[in-house]
């Protein structure tokens, strides 16, 4: 096992409050109805192939990709599509929808639902990228980025390193904890396919080593496929962390592993990386293996008075199903609870109505007491310096919280507002309590407005 490392610029250590972190993943039962948005990842929505009264069981298409940047939608349940309509997503935007009526689960019989590990790996590299494509996998970590696109290495750019994230850096969250300990051997077939669909022959799994149980699992189950010789020695291997956050970023991650940095306005891919959430790769493994669609996720269900009233846990969850599926899985909200957030406490979005449902990309449902939810009052900027030495990413925030309450945007983008990645690393540090995060995603969406709107420019002028 080698040494712990980390990246090295910025990070918080924010309390971890892993609460649900020793309750096993459980099957949460099927609702009465799911309404499963065309849009659940990054890139165009998908194009909806059924109609009111189509009859579809588990795995069928209801919506093909629609763009190179896009995705299919496949049907979680089987049932009738009650109509196809809007919903309220995790954000409070009225996405479309596919309504579906639930019964009795059905498979599409190319679908292999056995229990059975399949260890060989036959498809070449073009078929892994086609499966995982059609099979609507996209990043299982949040941020929903096509898989099968990030797969597509452009001509002329070469990989030599995978990655698979199994940081799970945000407070609160232990999906991918209890994936590790519970799917370990299918993880690591996800990961060499993975190896195999880039051609590299090395590839780490990076755990803060907050989770010594899950780096003594893998380590285990990895000797063991060594000893077997479906492993080359040196080829694949656990990459033990220091606990910091926001080490599961990918620019932090691909930092602690390798060295190397990626620059400004880059791609992991410039510097020779790849990064898969440990949950992606474990789509990946039952798209190739199983002809399995991305039909659900695994969630954590957590917060404080609800783990100390006995309940919450980690709920393999179907795509589509309402959080109040979830919420009466628990026993309820608690009486105490202010707020609840989608996603983790550091990078999620509070959630108005329990209506919402559950997509690719929601990893957590967290009850946050009133007293916790509080905003405290907002100080001027007393230019401690605090953002700046723990930002990741080596910005100004204060500065840019105050180029874009200006409306500075051309400023902001010069002062690299766009390299942001929303950790929140700011807010938490900030003496002030001052909401620079929020400024600054708003002064991405304006930049980004603007640079469309300069390409767009270009290329009239054509």
């Amino acid at each position: 096992m080698q040494g712990y490392k980390t990246f090295e610029i910025g990070g918080v250590h924010p309390p971890e409050n892993k609460l649900t972190a020793d309750r096993a993943i459980q099957d949460l039962p099927l609702p009465e109805q799911v309404a499963i948005p065309v849009a659940q990842h990054i890139g165009k929505p998908a194009e909806v192939v059924v109609e009111r009264g189509t009859e579809v069981k588990v795995g069928t298409l209801l919506a093909k990709a629609s763009g190179f940047i896009s995705a299919p939608v496949h049907s979680s349940v089987s049932g009738k599509v009650k109509k196809i309509d809007t919903v309220v997503d995790a954000q409070g935007y009225r996405r479309q929808a596919v309504l579906i009526t639930v019964a009795e689960d059905e498979w599409e019989p190319a679908i292999d639902t056995s229990p059975d590990l399949i260890e060989e790996i036959t498809a070449t590299a073009e078929e892994i990228v086609a499966r995982i494509g059609d099979a609507g996998v996209v990043g299982a970590g949040g941020a929903t980025f096509p898989t099968a696109v990030k797969y597509s290495i452009p001509e002329g750019k070469t990989v030599d390193t995978l990655i698979i994230n199994g940081v799970e850096c945000e407070p609160y969250l232990t999906t991918d904890h209890r994936l590790m300990l519970e799917q370990a051997e299918q993880l690591i077939v996800g990961t060499r396919i993975l190896m195999r669909a880039l051609g590299v022959g090395r590839a780490w799994i990076g755990i803060e080593n907050n989770k010594p149980d899950a780096i003594e699992h893998l380590d285990t189950v990895l000797a063991q496929k060594r000893d077997a010789g479906l492993i080359p020695e040196g080829s694949l291997q656990v990459l033990p962390l220091h606990v910091k956050y926001p080490q599961g970023g990918e620019k932090q991650l691909i930092q602690a592993a390798t060295g190397r940095e990626v620059p400004s306005g880059k791609l992991p891919l410039d510097v020779g990386c790849v990064v898969s959430n440990v949950s992606t790769t474990l789509s990946v493994y039952q798209a190739v293996q199983k002809q399995r669609p991305f039909i659900d996720r695994i969630v954590t269900v957590t917060g404080k008075d609800l783990v100390a009233a006995g309940n919450g846990g980690n709920f393999r969850v179907r795509i589509g199903t309402p959080v109040s599926a979830l919420v009466e899985a628990v026993g309820g909200m608690p009486d105490n609870t202010g707020k609840v957030v989608m996603g983790g406490p550091m990078t999620g979005k509070s959630i108005t109505s329990f209506d919402v449902p559950i997509t690719k990309g929601a990893g957590g449902l967290i009850f946050i007491s009133a007293e916790e939810a509080r905003r405290q009052e907002v100080h001027n900027c007393i230019r401690c310096s605090r953002c700046v030495s723990t930002c990741p990413m080596g910005l100004e925030p204060y500065l840019l919280e105050k180029l874009c309450q200006s409306e500075r945007w051309e400023d902001a983008e010069r002062e690299g507002v766009m390299d942001c990645i929303e950790c929140g690393s700011c807010n938490f540090t900030c003496p002030s309590n001052r909401p620079i995060l929020d400024w600054l995603r708003l002064g991405k969406a304006q930049v980004g407005a603007l640079r469309r709107s300069r390409a767009a420019a270009a290329r009239a002028g054509k």
